[in-house]
């Protein structure tokens, strides 16, 4: 069952969200929606869903960065980025360590503000505990691309959307972003836009 995607301007993607208790998680309601949440992010497509976005407030969110996702992608790009398939996962009531400063600049999107993207500093490695979707303690010790998805879920249960993070100026459609940006290394982005700053 396909879920309907809350859009920016919705006012529970800003609501503080719940923790579920153990007796919860087990609970036929959320097993059938993590179920609902891995359809909706496959059919996006997306590598995660946090359960604001499908207008709950809750502190759950799914993760899967497929093989399939990567396949088109250049080698140089899945070096650069440190990404790698990630299996389906929940993470629950997650608490999230950054293990180093967020200075790692890559463009970011996201299912609630579609067609768009920008650049978003995040920590290159950070630790996270959590609940599994059983209701079970996990330890996530993540760096690259998995640590970038990781910190992208977690700030939507706190209500933060990429764009508060974002650098502004790098915001861009994503026709444009196909256009101008793809195919730049990181180091390339970050001279062009110093560049762009230093011409006001």
């Amino acid at each position: 069952m396909r879920l309907k995607i809350a859009t920016v301007g919705e006012t529970v993607l800003r609501t503080k969200t719940r923790k579920l208790m153990s007796e919860e998680i087990k609970s036929a309601h959320i097993q059938e929606l993590i179920e609902h949440m891995r359809e909706t992010m496959e059919d996006a497509p997306g590598v995660g869903l946090a359960a604001p976005q499908i207008g709950l407030p809750l502190q759950l969110a799914v993760i899967e960065d497929k093989a399939e996702y990567q396949a088109t992608l250049p080698e140089s790009d899945l070096h650069e980025r440190e990404r790698k398939p990630i299996p389906f996962h929940v993470i629950i009531n997650p608490e999230l360590r950054l293990l180093s400063p967020p200075e790692v600049l890559f463009f970011e999107g996201c299912l609630s503000l579609a067609g768009f993207t920008a650049i978003v500093p995040r920590a290159a490695r950070v630790g996270v505990d959590a609940l599994d979707h059983k209701g079970n303690p996990v330890h996530i010790d993540a760096s690259g691309w998995y640590a970038r998805i990781l910190q992208h879920e977690i700030d939507h249960l706190g209500g933060t959307l990429y764009i508060d993070r974002m650098r502004s100026r790098s915001f861009s459609s994503m026709e444009n972003y196909n256009r101008h940006w793809k195919s730049k290394t990181q180091s390339e982005l970050i001279l062009d836009f110093s560049l762009i700053a230093n011409e006001d």
